[in-house]
């Protein structure tokens, strides 16, 4: 067991079962964000503040189940983030109750938590949180620290990976992932519900698919 993981009793839906044997390729890492709160349709910045997901966040998160039955995970196994959003966005996509650690939180935004990056700009122009600190909250080395220890896991594992969580560190993985610095992640998207496939190709770090939603919007 990963350290920080708790327990889960079941590790995924059965309708989400598909190992096969036969195959090759080493397991996959499968990114989920969770599904749309109120705070993320306002776009402030969601990080501790167990906000819960919209009606419409969690249809998102059930539509999520056709986009992870195509991916035909083999035994997958599933670690969210502890806020709820994550958790019930797992639930929801059909991967059970998920395992959680903190390692997959989302960046802690110190007193620019529930802000909108416009009313940031007023008094730090040019702000983003790839580029500039966030008073008392995580730095960016904090957070690729973060990342490369879930990835560790993660390629560890025997089975697929899907890590349910957050925006910003869902970018922090993709952007470590290919072994780019965390800041890196400025440059990849991911929208609420989205799904990011990790892969190999000869053996090197590949992202396979990136934002992949049920129902584009």
């Amino acid at each position: 067991m990963p350290d920080g993981v708790r327990p889960s009793s079941r590790r995924h839906d059965a309708a989400m079962s598909s190992s096969n044997p036969s195959r090759s390729e080493p397991p996959r890492v499968v990114l989920l964000r969770h599904g749309e709160t109120a705070w993320s349709l306002a776009g402030k910045h969601t990080g501790l503040t167990d906000v819960p997901l919209t009606a419409a966040g969690r249809e998102q998160a059930r539509e999520t189940r056709s986009v992870l039955r195509r991916l035909a995970l083999a035994d997958p196994l599933a670690l969210s983030s502890p806020r709820a959003r994550a958790r019930d966005t797992a639930e929801l996509a059909g991967l059970g109750r998920p395992e959680t650690t903190e390692l997959l939180a989302e960046w802690d935004y110190g007193a620019y938590e529930g802000t909108t990056t416009a009313e940031i700009r007023r008094t730090v122009p040019g702000w983003t949180v790839w580029t500039h600190p966030c008073p008392g909250g995580e730095s960016a080395q904090s957070v690729q620290s973060r990342a490369d220890a879930v990835l560790e896991q993660a390629r560890a594992a025997e089975h697929d990976v899907v890590l349910v969580g957050h925006g910003h560190f869902s970018r922090a993985l993709l952007a470590r992932w290919v072994g780019l610095a965390v800041t890196a992640g400025i440059h990849f998207g991911m929208s609420p519900a989205g799904v990011a496939v990790l892969g190999y190709e000869h053996g090197r770090e590949q992202i396979m698919s990136m934002n992949i939603q049920a129902v584009p919007r």
